[in-house]
């Protein structure tokens, strides 16, 4: 289970506070497939770093009492002055997995080459997001955080993430932050809308569509 209470995340920018998320309270139970719908701006990839713990909140509580990965294809998950070799090196020793077969898998699913033994800061950004879903999938977590990266890089790469997310749908708990209502009828089974700061549950998904198209 994720639970969120009274999450509050505020910036600071050169035009004074700017606040994303105001008061926004929730929770993610264990095999829960929820989609969660926002406009451009609306704070949805905010949302996920503060799950993850990958960026700290203003305010509120986040319990996590399921492992959670870090939002698939974030690059902040990697060592830029490293290779992806090693980067699969560390994220293995890092999680207890067999360091060749990690290897092995994160080199077979990015698809990166002879880059792939070359430091992550000449890659291209649509390199990173392949290295960094496919150090994501190499580690089996409870939940899952998806944001809007399972179109990254050629239509054939994007299918094997869909694929890769498929297989993992069963056991496994899945956030998807997209502002593609298609996108989350593909994978989720109910949704949440994020507007102004806050978040509506729904438990029916043409409900939760219907309203985010409405807004």
């Amino acid at each position: 289970m994720i639970r969120i209470t009274d999450l509050c995340k505020t910036y600071k920018t050169h035009l004074g506070p700017k606040t994303v998320l105001s008061g926004l309270s929730t929770e993610f139970r264990h095999g829960e497939k929820v989609g969660i719908l926002g406009r451009n701006g609306a704070g949805k990839t905010t949302l996920l770093r503060l799950i993850a713990g990958v960026e700290g909140y203003t305010s509120g509580r986040i319990e996590r009492r399921m492992s959670v990965s870090w939002p698939l294809g974030f690059a902040g998950a990697m060592h830029y002055s490293i290779t992806g070799a090693d980067n699969a090196r560390f994220i293995a020793r890092i999680y207890g997995k067999p360091i060749d077969w990690t290897v092995g898998f994160v080199e077979d699913f990015a698809e990166l080459g002879e880059y792939f033994r070359l430091p992550v800061r000449t890659y291209s950004s649509g390199m990173m997001m392949r290295l960094g879903f496919a150090l994501s999938l190499a580690v089996d977590f409870d939940c899952y955080l998806v944001d809007e990266v399972i179109a990254v890089g050629d239509s054939r790469f994007g299918e094997r993430c869909r694929a890769a997310l498929a297989e993992r749908h069963a056991r496994s708990t899945l956030l998807l932050v997209s502002h593609q209502a298609e996108t989350v009828r593909a994978f989720c089974s109910s949704a949440a809308v994020l507007q102004d700061g806050r978040l509506t549950r729904y438990d029916d998904l043409d409900e939760a569509i219907a309203a985010y198209h409405a807004a």
